[in-house]
């Protein structure tokens, strides 16, 4: 039986990586058609198009998840840590024909979401149904619904390594660790990893410049950055559970309502993403543009302002998309933000402010998520620049431990929490039964 978990592991890594990889060409194909059609219009004509446009994708995209798989809507990295402690369904003969053309969709018209949610459900869900097919008891069954997830994650960013550490950190409460389910893990990302190189190459998710370790007396910096950053995940994750009740309020979770409201929302960021491109979009694409020093310190703040509002507006909404990739865009900016105001007042540092953004990345991401060892190894895989993880480590470290100090809680857990409340509550309301 081990050895054939560990075939079945294998398998569910290249069915994973085959899958994300061709969801993630899919999504840059459909969202530069639509680009490059609307350019060669006049912005008279463009501008009604872009919006009815992506309104019509946004219409398929909420349309499908509200009525067939309403556990494929968000992230869906809740939904696998529900699955994996029992307490939610994974019917993944509909979920993964929903997510993915659901998300194609949302993510498509131009809006601030990220793959990497949808690539970890689908991933965990075709770890479910290679266990289903092949009859696997429910304890090995699990271990590939985990190997799947970090099959998808690693798929996303090309990057195996975070891929294994997401699930042994960020879901350790619902993980059930043995050796057999930590090698399917391991070996899921690995094949999930190949299969995604040999269809995109092996270059990493996001090139940029390769920057030599900050000096010493420049570290102090990291720290008290990372210290902000603990404080912006800590409110970050609060507007995230607002946000998400106040759509809740508007549409009161009835098809019609909930649709209309996701068609305006895509509409709106389809004109976003064509005429303020740096506005819309999941945010991966911008990064090589904010650390190359493009914008000014002042225009960094303003955009990351645009990008935070955007980012609950498009997320919170309940389309099916991730928001891991708008919120490593956000500490790009946050991070580049101080790395020009730091390089202003130390000149003598030499500091260099594309160290700060890519610190930064990986700091909201742990204040937010509060997984400081994936958020360093998956920025290191992720841009290439290993020379940056001593600050990377100060600067995440801070920004986890102050975001615990304010009280804090990982968002994929409040949001799962969220999710079990408000089906126990529409059960209620649908059977009559008393609260217990």
């Amino acid at each position: 039986m081990p050895l054939k978990v560990l075939l079945l592991a294998a398998l569910v890594g290249i069915l994973a990586g085959a899958l994300c990889a061709l969801f993630e060409l899919s999504v840059h194909r459909l969202s530069e058609c639509r680009l490059d059609w609307l350019t060669e219009l006049h912005w008279w004509q463009a501008l009604p198009l872009a919006f009815a446009g992506s309104a019509l994708l946004g219409g398929v995209g909420y349309g499908l998840t509200h009525l067939f798989a309403p556990e494929a809507g968000g992230s869906g990295i809740p939904e696998i840590e529900g699955a994996m402690e029992e307490l939610r369904p994974v019917r993944w003969w509909r979920v993964l024909p929903v997510k993915f053309f659901g998300g194609l969709c949302t993510l498509g018209s131009g809006m601030v979401l990220g793959r990497e949610g949808p690539s970890v459900q689908m991933g965990g869900n075709v770890g479910q149904m290679v266990a289903d097919l092949f009859g696997l008891p429910k304890e090995h069954g699990h271990a590939l619904l985990a190997a799947g997830a970090a099959g998808g994650l690693a798929a996303a960013f090309n990057a195996p390594l975070a891929g294994i550490l997401f699930v042994m950190e960020e879901m350790r409460p619902q993980f059930r660790y043995s050796f057999l389910a930590i090698k399917a893990v391991g070996l899921s990302a690995i094949m999930a990893t190949l299969v995604l190189q040999m269809i995109r190459g092996q270059h990493p998710a996001i090139t940029l410049p390769h920057y030599v370790a900050p000096p010493l007396a420049s570290l102090w910096l990291f720290l008290g950055m990372g210290l902000a950053f603990g404080v912006l995940g800590f409110v970050f994750n609060k507007l995230v559970l607002a946000c998400q009740d106040g759509y809740l309020a508007l549409h009161r979770n009835r098809c019609g309502r909930f649709v209309a409201i996701g068609m305006v929302v895509a509409g709106m960021f389809g004109i976003i993403s064509l005429f303020a491109a740096p506005l819309g979009g999941g945010g991966i694409e911008l990064i090589p543009h904010l650390v190359a020093g493009e914008y000014a310190t002042a225009t960094l703040f303003l955009l990351f302002a645009a990008r935070l509002v955007a980012t609950l507006i498009c997320f919170c909404s309940g389309a099916p998309g991730g928001i891991f990739a708008p919120t490593l865009a956000l500490g790009t900016l946050f991070g580049m933000t101080f790395g020009g105001l730091f390089q202003t007042a130390f000149p003598h540092l030499g500091i260099e402010p594309g160290a700060f953004a890519i610190a930064g990345m990986g700091a909201l991401f742990a204040a937010s998520v509060r997984a400081p060892i994936t958020g360093i190894i998956l920025v290191t895989e992720m841009t290439d620049n290993y020379q940056l993880i001593l600050p990377m480590m100060i600067t995440t470290v801070g920004a986890t431990l102050v975001a615990q100090w304010l009280g804090g809680r990982p968002i994929y857990s409040q949001i799962l929490e969220r999710t079990l409340r408000l089906a126990s509550q529409h059960k209620v309301a649908r059977t009559g039964e008393s609260m217990p």
